[in-house]
């Protein structure tokens, strides 16, 4: 019997994944990673819940302590990135360092199960033809999470299934009701479980992060207000800036020599090159030359025509067709051609 180890965070879509699996003859077991203290869907609340579904399918279920893997990686990772002036996406650096391969080692190396499984929205594909595994979109492009997946090396997905990938997340719940499953209703959790545990993301980063007042100028220096700390802005905001102006001003630019937070009109925001390092290449061999393709420089943003200009030392240089709006040192750009996922990287600052 074909054996696999499932990621369960007490969540519907991590249920339905097990469950799924199960009617499909797998022999399942469920994990769930202790990541930090707290509520959360990572945590406490979570693992009770991952503990219920366990038991409702009559499957075995497995916790492990990866606090302190969470620790190094995504907390130091996210206070250091902040207090650079940068705004970090941890989840495809939790995905790519805390998840993904302790869940496969755990799997190999404890239980003697050679597949892992999560409730992502995405699909995983061996291509013959490049001998490559292919990490591909969801069928339900309103919950697609690909672009979280971008950092994942062939080592993980040739060992990945992705139950959920071909079904939209009205079928997932509609499953669920079906099973009668524990989760079945649950709410939809925040994408940061760091969010769940403190909060919001202001009081996570005013925990490790002394708030430094400093100035808020345009883009010819004038002051226009002043700020509690640049950790508590992102490239494009517009809210909470506190400015009275004739038009609407966003957050453009983050100095932290100068401990200052830049803003100006959207028109002003407009780029149309940035160069992206770390770059990870998924479906496709790192190119030689230069190729026209797709970019998503935001989780939510629509992809964007770009030519993607290989450099030295995993970096390239995209140039899109038109000006973006809020391209963000810190934040992944990943690259697609359809629904492909070719590859991504993270956003340098200028």
């Amino acid at each position: 019997m074909n054996k696999v180890l499932v990621g369960l965070s007490g969540g519907v879509d991590s249920s339905v994944a097990a469950a799924s699996l199960q009617k499909q003859g797998y022999h399942v077991e469920g994990v769930t990673l202790w990541l930090m203290k707290g509520k959360g869907q990572c945590c406490s609340e979570g693992m009770v819940d991952a503990a219920h579904i366990c038991e409702q399918l009559g499957i075995s279920h497995h916790i492990v302590d990866i606090r302190d893997v969470f620790q190094e990686n995504i907390i130091d990772y996210l206070v250091t990135g902040y207090e650079g002036g940068v705004t970090p996406l941890p989840c495809s650096q939790c995905n790519r360092t805390v998840k993904f391969p302790p869940m496969l080692e755990y799997a190999q190396n404890t239980l003697g199960i050679d597949k892992i499984a999560t409730g992502h929205y995405a699909r995983v594909v061996y291509d013959e033809r490049c001998d490559r595994f292919q990490l591909l979109k969801a069928i339900d492009d309103n919950k697609d999470q690909s672009y979280f997946l971008y950092d994942l090396p062939q080592e993980i997905l040739s060992h990945l299934i992705f139950p959920l990938g071909n079904q939209t997340k009205t079928e997932t719940r509609a499953m669920a009701e079906a099973l009668n499953l524990k989760t079945a209703k649950k709410p939809e959790s925040q994408d940061l479980c760091l969010i769940e545990a403190h909060g919001n993301m202001k009081e996570f980063l005013n925990k490790y992060i002394t708030p430094k007042q400093g100035q808020i100028v345009d883009l010819e220096g004038n002051i226009l207000g002043e700020h509690e700390g640049i950790h508590h802005y992102t490239i494009g905001q517009r809210r909470g800036l506190g400015i009275a102006y004739s038009e609407p001003l966003y957050v453009l630019k983050l100095d932290p020599v100068m401990n200052q937070v830049i803003v100006g009109t959207r028109d002003q925001g407009g780029e149309t090159e940035c160069y992206v390092n770390r770059v990870n290449w998924v479906s496709i061999a790192s190119p030689k030359v230069p190729l026209k393709a797709e970019a998503k420089v935001r989780y939510r943003a629509n992809p964007q025509q770009v030519n993607i200009i290989p450099l030295e030392n995993n970096r390239v240089k995209l140039v899109f067709d038109e000006p973006q709006f809020g391209i963000t040192p810190g934040q992944a750009a990943v690259f697609y051609h359809q629904e492909i996922l070719l590859g991504g990287g993270i956003i340098e600052r200028n």
